[in-house]
């Protein structure tokens, strides 16, 4: 934008100084540099999905900002996600402490969505199915 106000600027100034008079600048006739990118194709599915972990996990951390294993479990297969699809971290350490984040998972085709709860905030990102056929590295089914 400020390279598009830039260019209509100097036209401006370039036709003041010739006495000669330009049309006015739209977004549509900017130089093929200056048009916006296209962005990749997003699965549908995997987008639908992001957007009920992302959406189901910021509603349950303002319930809980530390939720356990099993409230995170049941509230993504309650937004829809099938059990099968769903991978959730421990909530506690092996000496009973609360864990510092906690991880989970939504399979969808050879995708998943991760999301991670920490501090009471998420934060949920898209990365490709492990060889496994799973999201995590062992098992936490």
């Amino acid at each position: 934008m400020a390279a598009l106000s830039v260019l209509a600027v100097t036209a401006l100034a370039l036709a003041a100084c010739t006495g000669t008079s330009l049309p006015a600048s739209s977004p549509s006739s900017a130089p093929s540099s200056l048009a916006p990118v296209a962005t990749a194709n997003v699965d549908p599915a995997v987008e639908d999905t992001r957007l009920a972990v992302e959406g189901t996990l910021k509603k349950l951390v303002t319930a809980n900002a530390k939720p356990d294993r099993e409230a995170v479990r049941a509230a993504l297969v309650s937004a829809g996600i099938p059990t099968a699809n769903v991978e959730v971290s421990d909530s506690r350490t092996p000496t009973g402490l609360d864990v510092d984040a906690m991880e989970a998972a939504a399979l969808t085709g050879e995708n998943c969505v991760m999301g991670q709860i920490r501090d009471g905030g998420v934060v949920v990102t898209v990365l490709p199915v492990l060889a496994t056929g799973k999201c995590f590295v062992g098992d936490t089914r």
